[in-house]
């Protein structure tokens, strides 16, 4: 106990934890927006289009004699393979006659393959530092420094601030954009705002997360913040809540055992409170609609049985009365 209390209190795990915990409550305020605005698989399509950025800004920055594991340079290569990616999803979809879902499976499949192609090519190369690069695929932060978590605190916060700042335009965005255009809002830049801001958490989670599991912060919390309130409001504070335990939990168990991935760790956590909002939320969880379910199944036969028993006493009154009246009748 004393060593897991040394450890979370040192000050590079504080940073790192700070650091989760902010990736955290930004994504979910991000994500509470892509869910309603049916945009959660593009986060998806971004992170596994980071990889080809990762491993080729590690040669590009070899090639110009940098450090390949410079943070600034892999995150730098990730976000602008994501802002391609997002570029071939919009255009497939408007321009073609495919759907949406299929231009992100499209755009997923090609630069994962492209990502997986170079990597291999990273690996090939007999130079200090590739195999670090398999830490973005599902995250560690054993090799953050505090300047780098320090980084990704400082852009987590950012990206937080610029969602709830534009929440009254993402709100209009997400449940009428039809009525936003017609307001004078820019529709189209704020749906390329909204998907710059998935695109900067994809990047941030990059090292926490991993690419891979780095849509699991994006769309877990806002869903499990879903179960519990129908105002925007509160659940954008529950996502970014949930979100923001998620991280500073899992990133915690990671700096516990060394074994763990963060982003495994997260997510499990993540998953967790989707769990328990799924079964105990008091409206739409299991438990809650259960309840109402065998209440109204019970009212049901109350009635039913009501009826019956009015039915039944009619029908003997009526009965009594027939054989008193054919009595009289007979001579």
């Amino acid at each position: 106990m004393a060593e897991i209390v040394r450890l979370l209190s040192s000050y590079n795990t504080a940073v790192v934890l700070l650091a989760a915990t902010l990736l955290g409550a930004a994504g979910a305020v991000a994500g509470t927006f892509a869910l309603l605005h049916k945009r959660s698989l593009v986060s998806d399509a971004i992170g596994h289009a980071a990889l080809p950025g990762i491993a080729g800004g590690f040669l590009v920055a070899l090639a110009f004699g940098f450090d390949g594991r410079n943070l600034a340079i892999l995150l730098s290569g990730a976000a602008l393979s994501g802002a391609l990616a997002t570029v071939m999803i919009s255009w497939i979809a408007s321009q073609t006659r495919l759907s949406e879902d299929t231009a992100i499976a499209t755009a997923l499949a090609v630069f994962f393959g492209l990502g997986a192609v170079l990597l291999s090519v990273v690996q090939s190369l007999q130079v200090s530092g590739q195999a670090g690069l398999d830490s973005f695929l599902l995250g560690t932060t054993a090799a953050i420094s505090a300047r780098e978590a320090g980084t990704i605190a400082v852009m987590a916060l950012l990206v937080a601030l610029v969602g709830l700042g534009l929440f009254k335009e993402f709100r209009l965005l997400t449940f009428d954009a039809a009525f936003a255009g017609a307001m004078g809002y820019p529709v189209r830049a704020l749906d390329l705002g909204l998907m710059a801001l998935l695109l900067l958490v994809v990047a941030l989670g990059l090292k926490t997360v991993g690419l891979i599991l780095i849509v699991a912060i994006v769309i877990l919390p806002p869903a499990a913040a879903r179960f519990w309130t129908d105002r925007l409001g509160a659940m954008t504070a529950l996502a970014a809540l949930f979100g923001a335990g998620a991280g500073a939990v899992g990133a915690g168990a990671s700096a516990v055992l060394d074994d763990l991935p963060t982003g495994g760790a997260i997510v499990m956590t993540a998953g967790a409170l989707l769990l328990i909002s799924l079964v105990a939320a008091p409206r739409r969880g299991l438990v809650a609609q259960g309840v109402v379910a065998a209440r109204f199944r019970l009212a049901r036969r109350r009635e039913a049985r009501a009826r019956s028993g009015q039915g039944l006493g009619q029908g003997l009154g009526q009965g009594s009365g027939q054989g008193t009246g054919e009595g009289r009748a007979r001579p």
